[in-house]
């Protein structure tokens, strides 16, 4: 079975609510339609009943839910709750009341009030449009400060975990330092366990392959892999190391022979968002693999981005990752 079946099937047995708010691009509402004719979750669109049909009217969306800010019987609860949580940041009651009515931040108050599980957004907005009304509201998982973003990478391959990996950061973090990608690290193993399962191997990726360059951007990764191997010494985990090290076991036999990945790595951690961003969609147009995401690591509660490239199918596959995302969070 394929991942995003697995996830799909995973996601139908304890059907979410997950929060779409980009109602009024038609891919979203496509796949809201998918969605619910497949009992994937149960979804809220947000805007009026009437205005959100007739964006892709050739596709029912019988069963969801539709609520528009402005007429929703907790609006000003709502507002007055995010003034609470944001008068000390300079936010006034009038700002507040703006922001409510702006569909990702009243979606992400309805995932923090409990009245949805997860939100799926990105479709049209960037990665900052989501990610900043997801901190301010949800903030981040406790003991965690760091939120950063993955791929799912489904590739056509037999590398990885039967052709699924994990590629961080490649959508959030510009140039992350040593603590910072160790981190990185260590949260996308924990999300390969939630969603592809079995055991994480973790490369931390760069140019060189144990000392085979030597330059500061291969120190930082260096060092990096040091941090992340003192904090989860458990991990198979390993690094510098270049990619096809980190693929394929008889080059790291000849580059790296010491290494404990020994060529099987399901995860790759790129050093700085210019290769994690270019690394994934080089596999994905030229590779032809699937990507999933970008999906984000950190926040209290389960959200996640999109390209604003995505299909309908991507949006359906995240949506159904978002809710396995908040399974997992219940248990």
């Amino acid at each position: 079975m394929s991942f995003i079946n697995k996830i799909i099937k995973d996601a139908k047995k304890e059907r979410k609510t997950i929060v779409l708010p980009e109602s009024d691009d038609p891919r979203v509402t496509e796949a809201a339609s998918i969605i619910l004719q497949d009992n994937i979750a149960d979804i809220i669109l947000i805007g009026g009943e009437n205005r959100v049909k007739q964006v892709t009217p050739e596709f029912p969306l019988d069963g969801a839910k539709f609520i528009d800010p402005g007429t929703f019987e907790k609006y000003d609860e709502f507002v007055r709750i995010f003034f609470e949580m944001r008068k000390r940041r300079g936010v006034s009651e009038i700002q507040a009341r703006k922001l409510m009515l702006d569909p990702t931040y009243f979606g992400m108050m309805l995932v923090h009030q409990g009245v949805a599980d997860g939100l799926v957004s990105g479709a049209v907005h960037s990665t900052a449009n989501t990610l900043r009304p997801a901190l301010q509201i949800l903030r981040t998982k406790p003991g965690t400060k760091f939120v950063s973003a993955f791929f799912v990478m489904v590739t056509k391959t037999e590398l990885g975990s039967d052709g699924a990996f994990i590629f961080a950061d490649c959508g959030l973090n510009e140039n992350p330092n040593a603590e910072d990608l160790s981190e990185i690290a260590l949260s996308s193993a924990e999300s390969f366990r939630e969603l592809i399962g079995g055991e994480p191997v973790i490369a931390m990726t760069s140019y060189s392959s144990f000392g085979s360059a030597d330059s500061d951007m291969v120190d930082k990764v260096i060092h990096a892999t040091q941090l992340a191997q003192e904090k989860a010494p458990e991990l198979i985990l390993d690094g510098e190391l270049q990619v096809d090290a980190a693929l394929s076991p008889p080059v790291s036999e000849k580059k790296a022979p010491s290494n404990i990945v020994k060529g099987e790595a399901n995860i790759l951690i790129f050093p700085d968002l210019n290769t994690g961003n270019i690394g994934y969609k080089l596999v994905q147009y030229l590779g032809g693999a699937q990507a999933y995401g970008p999906l984000l690591q950190g926040i209290a509660k389960p959200v996640n981005d999109l390209s604003r490239g995505c299909s309908v199918d991507d949006i359906v596959g995240v949506v159904a990752i978002t809710s396995v995302q908040a399974q997992q969070a219940d248990n």
